[in-house]
């Protein structure tokens, strides 16, 4: 049964700032690149962008880990089942899980402490695709991007078709992958090498100081493959 409920106008305000700062935040996915890239996006699936197509997508607020990362040279049959060469989630073109190494990452935790947005540049899983993200915002213009030449600059031990490997993935070892608790987690050579190369972004898990940036909550982005 209905009811009605009385509110005073300073409760009605409150109310209505609290959906407003509670609503979706609403993602441009562009693809600049001159190929084909497949976007995949936890939660939101996957896309086929053919060069110069978009995709908008919403993400609930509150989202504390949501991911977006492109994929190349995949190939898919009808029912959505298939393979890429690099991000690939589980050969599905609507990705239920993240994306196998190597791939640019861009992260978001979604109105999170303080009702902010967190978000990163990853590259802690490796180096596929140029990315940028860009706050679409009046009041936030902290816009971060990765374009260095990793692929081909990557070193010999970490390079793969189609983009560059991280070395937690291709030597398996604490130091790089910083899992152990007690252990004191500090930069490397291969870490060094990502930093110089995109230095907004994170080049090794314990690399928060220069790699966290923060909006509003509320505000909407666009992360875009080969800005």
């Amino acid at each position: 049964m209905a009811s009605i409920i009385n509110t005073s106008p300073i409760s009605f305000l409150l109310i209505t700032l609290f959906f407003a700062s509670a609503r979706a935040a609403m993602f441009n996915i562009s693809n600049n690149c001159s190929y084909t890239v497949w976007a995949a996006a936890l939660p939101g699936g996957g896309r086929r962008l053919n060069s110069g197509e978009n995709w908008a997508l919403n993400i609930a607020a509150g989202t504390s880990q949501a991911r977006i990362w492109p994929r190349t040279n995949c190939s898919f049959d009808q029912s959505g089942r298939g393979r890429c060469l690099t991000g690939d989630c589980d050969g599905v073109l609507e990705c239920n899980q993240t994306g196998t190494p190597p791939n640019t990452l861009a992260e978001f935790s979604l109105n999170q402490y303080n009702n902010m947005d967190f978000f990163d540049i990853s590259l802690v899983d490796g180096f596929n695709v140029p990315l940028e993200i860009s706050p679409n915002s009046t009041v936030c213009n902290n816009t971060i991007r990765c374009t260095g030449d990793i692929t081909e600059q990557c070193p010999g031990e970490l390079k793969v078709t189609g983009g560059c490997q991280n070395p937690c993935t291709v030597f398996k070892s604490d130091q790089y992958c910083c899992i152990s608790a007690s252990r004191n987690c500090t930069a490397t050579t291969y870490s060094s090498f990502f930093k110089e190369r995109c230095p907004s972004a994170y080049s090794y898990p314990k690399d928060d100081a220069t790699s966290t940036f923060t909006c509003p909550g509320g505000t909407s982005y666009s992360v875009v493959f080969c800005p």
